[in-house]
């Protein structure tokens, strides 16, 4: 069945609404904009004419074809206006009520066929296709924010929506040059349905004061890949809407992961929305600007802070990707470096693997052959950890089990000389059991490495109960020396990255479980709705799925939230030795090397 929507009314121009409306009259579709506010409508206009305006300046459209654009663009202040429409977007607020009442009036107002959509991204679309008297023809429209930028639009049938209306909303789309994913009715749908756990968890942390709102943002940028930190993205959202669409997301899960964070409930009843109120997490220069402002919470350096100890020369123990990849990182950076392995063999195969790194860095031009040399001559392999006597640093990136860095702190602490920094790369292990295989532990701290160690720039540096504050010092002062975006946090499961990673990855999974979306629509819509350079599928495959259920049951084991619980695929894929990429089959089968 052909329905054809060559007229669309958008109902509600606010940001979004303004948004969407651009899009479909840039794509020859007549828009009836309709918002209760004639200084809203007036603002839509004005948008699509700066934008127009903008797209003629830099060669992408003509004069001639821009006029066409806006002359197929108006404004009323009423929902009669919508009459001719075959299809109706509404975005007006997140309400059943202002919803419901849009939909009731629409009912008496459009043609019978005409198809009605909702763009809700955290109510029930059946419940407010039941309110309609043409249920069938009601569905859900999902954009996302940029709406000319974003490539995402969730198509969201309840179950009482006609195929039709699917199927003309889906071509339409298309059409558009966005990514259309189909997806059932439950609050959040695909993309913030895992997103906003992830920024509730975020702003749980923060209120716990964990770490703080920077090192949140950054750990996330910069250990992710993230186009945006989860507070400052709260921020952008609104902070009252994610509260909105969390208490959906929670009133249908009961999952404690979706029960809004105090602090978002706080910030939105003190007014304190976000960008558009001016301030939330962050402060900003005025309300709706992008702008942040330092206030009483900015960081600000202390000339009277703790000196760190002196490193010259640096301790790398293990042999694999990670301790390869740190000593460079080291060396690189004008340390002596001593890396150990168990047996010459093994150390001189790691230094082998550093030369082919920094070869091709080389080949790319971003390394000298000058420096090249210069670092690769600054590493010494040694078969023993007797080499680390005089390193004023030693780094441990062995293997992600507890007895095995306990026994080689054992031995750091027998060889390293009397004030030598004791610093572990683990991701998942409780610092302070590794600390305590020595007679000083006020000498051990996380120092948490992302892989590539040369290309990843954070580092999440854990202190324990029993670090010295020196010690503290010298890391923080090695990061900056080695390049690298140090992050502080408190030594409990997953620290600031894994913590917050791993439940959406979780809960990614049992989206798959449940039926409620495939493993493409999945990954698409997070690439493309919420910018992440990976899908949660493809970045489960790449860690290892062996690696992901280990830190998922450190996780359910530190915090004993049962919605922290492996998921039971991920733990029967494992059993079945299907582990991502490195075995050939994880949730996606790949060619054999």
């Amino acid at each position: 069945m052909d329905i054809p929507l060559s007229t669309i009314a958008v109902v509600g121009l606010g940001t979004m609404g303004t948004g969407i409306a651009e899009v479909l009259a840039r794509a020859g579709h007549e828009v009836i904009g309709i918002d209760i506010s004639e200084a809203a409508a007036r603002r839509a206009v004005a948008a699509l004419d700066a934008s127009t305006a903008r797209a003629v300046r830099r060669g992408r459209l003509t004069e001639e074809k821009r006029s066409d654009v806006l002359a197929r663009y108006r404004t009323f202040t009423g929902l009669r206006a919508a009459a001719e429409a075959e299809l109706v977007i509404e975005v007006v607020p997140e309400s059943y009520e202002i919803k419901q009442q849009v939909f009731r009036e629409l009912d008496a107002i459009v043609s019978p066929t005409a198809i009605l959509a909702t763009g809700t991204n955290a109510l029930s679309v059946t419940r407010l296709a039941a309110e309609s008297l043409h249920p069938e023809r009601v569905l859900g429209l999902h954009f996302f924010n940029p709406a000319p930028a974003m490539k995402l639009v969730e198509v969201v049938s309840s179950v009482l929506t006609a195929p039709p209306a699917v199927e003309a909303v889906t071509a339409l789309a298309r059409s558009l040059g966005k990514e259309p994913v189909a997806v059932g009715d439950r609050p959040g749908f695909v993309a913030d349905g895992l997103l906003f756990g992830y920024l509730n968890q975020a702003a749980a942390m923060y209120e716990a004061n964990y770490a703080s709102r920077e090192d949140i943002d950054a750990a996330m940028k910069l250990g992710c890949g993230l186009p945006m930190g989860p507070l400052a993205l709260l921020d952008l959202i609104g902070i009252d809407t994610a509260r909105t669409v969390l208490e959906a997301m929670y009133a249908e899960s009961r999952d404690r992961l979706h029960a809004p964070a105090p602090v978002l409930r706080q910030l939105s009843e003190a007014g304190l929305a976000g960008r558009k109120s001016g301030r939330g997490f962050y402060t900003y220069e005025a309300a709706g600007s992008p702008a942040v402002v330092p206030d009483a919470l900015t960081p600000r350096d202390d000339a009277s802070a703790v000196a760190g100890r002196t490193v010259r020369a640096v301790g790398v123990a293990g042999s694999g990707t990670m301790a390869s990849g740190i000593a460079e990182v080291f060396a690189k950076a004008g340390y002596e470096v001593v890396l150990a392995a168990r047996g010459q063999e093994k150390a001189d195969m790691a230094k082998s693997r550093i030369a082919k790194s920094l070869e091709r860095s080389v080949a790319k031009g971003r390394l000298t052959a000058e420096a090249r040399d210069g670092a690769l001559a600054r590493i010494t392999a040694a078969g023993s950890l007797d080499a680390f006597a005089d390193v004023d640093l030693a780094v441990e990136a062995v293997a992600e089990d507890l007895a095995v860095k306990q026994q080689l702190f054992g031995t750091l602490d027998k060889v390293c000389k009397p004030g030598a920094v004791l610093a572990t790369t683990t991701s998942s292990l409780p610092v302070v059991a590794i600390a305590r295989a020595t007679s000083r532990p006020q000498d051990v701290i996380g120092m948490h490495f992302f892989n590539p160690a040369p290309a990843m720039k954070l580092v999440e540096v854990v202190r324990t109960v029993l670090t010295a504050d020196d010690v503290h010092a010298t890391v923080r002062e090695v990061c900056g020396t080695v390049r690298k975006h140090p992050v502080d946090c408190g030594d409990r499961a997953g620290f600031i990255v894994n913590a917050l990673l791993f439940p959406y990855l979780n809960n990614a999974i049992k989206m798959v479980e449940e039926h409620y979306a495939t493993l493409d629509d999945i990954d698409a819509a997070m690439k493309l709705g919420g910018g992440y350079p990976m899908g949660p599928f493809e970045l489960l495959d790449v860690v290892g799925l062996d690696v992901s259920l280990a830190i998922e049951k450190v996780l359910h084991s530190e915090f004993r939230d049962p919605g922290l619980a492996p998921a039971p695929l991920l733990e029967h894929l494992v059993a079945a030795g299907c582990l991502g990429r490195k075995t050939g089959r994880g949730f996606r089968e790949y060619a054999r090397r």
